[in-house]
């Protein structure tokens, strides 16, 4: 049934470009598929994006990245107006990007996360709180925005003063070595895992969103037996923060001892990106499913609670 749909996109967040391309791709798919579609660049005047959701629109597909659309902001707003929205409801929104409070409930629920602390940006910039290499994180930031990998040697502060526009707060957490890999979640099904292999240092935000800067193996290159515990780890991280629809979880795999190696949940995301360079689609595409028929089910599957 062809539906009258609001795409959220753009914001204020540091994701705003990502997010744009995302939106527009997301319009693109759904018009093809003979919706009505109303693209909407979401700024912080809430009576703004109320007027423009009128009567008539179904559904809001919620393509804004970052801050304040995928932490459970904009999804509280829909839901006061009762309407229908893609991807995790309030709560899951918000755990998951509260990066402290993801990493207890995974490891509450038995999933392995990296050696980690929060540390005021005096306590980080003062040292000798974990030897390198180690990683420091924004609390609530997504495409890898702000994460500086510490490296044994390293002279310089990992951040200026000046140059942590974060908060106060800081994520900390020991470097694991090994591979990146993420896994993709449609639903109650994990479609699949993909490794990431950038071109040089981590997969950064340039890396991820600058085409030739990392290569995606797709099957990711494991055993059947770690493929299958991937899968299930993706899975059930979702599953642990009460994500809905289509999400994807980033993980390490410290396959540098020998053995079988060791999987550590870094992260999940709850709006994964649309882009042509985006993990989920290409995950999705190996599974069977094209970006039309991935944008389809994401419509469908939207609900507010009531």
């Amino acid at each position: 049934m062809k539906k009258e749909i609001a795409v959220l996109m753009g914001g204020w967040s540091a994701e705003r470009e990502v997010s744009l391309v995302s939106g527009a791709a997301v319009s693109n798919a759904l018009k093809k598929l003979g919706h009505h579609v109303t693209t909407i660049d979401v700024g912080r005047e809430i009576g703004t994006l109320l007027k423009a959701l009128h009567p008539r629109v179904q559904v809001a597909f919620n393509a804004l990245h970052g801050r304040f659309g995928e932490d459970g902001c904009i999804q509280g707003a829909l839901e006061i107006i009762g309407l229908p929205y893609t991807h995790s409801g309030v709560l899951a929104s918000a755990l998951a990007m509260d990066k402290p409070t993801a990493r207890r409930l995974f490891a509450a629920e038995g999933l392995r996360v990296a050696e980690g602390m929060v540390l005021s940006r005096e306590q980080v910039l003062a040292g000798g709180f974990m030897d390198a290499p180690y990683v420091i994180k924004p609390f609530n930031e997504g495409s890898s925005v702000g994460v500086h990998i510490v490296q044994p040697g390293d002279n310089a502060k990992p951040f200026a003063d000046t140059a942590w526009p974060y908060g106060e707060q800081v994520l900390v957490e020991r470097y694991i070595p090994g591979r990146e890999l993420t896994v993709a979640v449609m639903g109650d099904k994990a479609l699949g895992c993909l490794e990431i292999r950038p071109k040089q240092g981590f997969y950064s935000y340039e890396a991820k969103y600058t085409d030739g800067k990392a290569d995606h193996l797709m099957p990711a290159p494991l055993s059947p037996a770690k493929y299958q515990e991937a899968l299930e780890i993706g899975l059930k991280a979702h599953r642990t923060l009460g994500c809905r629809g289509v999400s994807r979880t980033d993980l390490r795999y410290d396959d540098t001892k020998g053995g079988d190696g060791e999987f550590y949940v870094l992260e999940v995301n709850t709006q994964p990106g649309m882009t042509p360079l985006s993990l989920v689609p290409e995950i999705a595409a190996h599974a069977g499913i094209n970006f039309e028929e991935l944008v389809s089910w994401i419509v469908e599957d939207a609900s507010c609670p009531r």
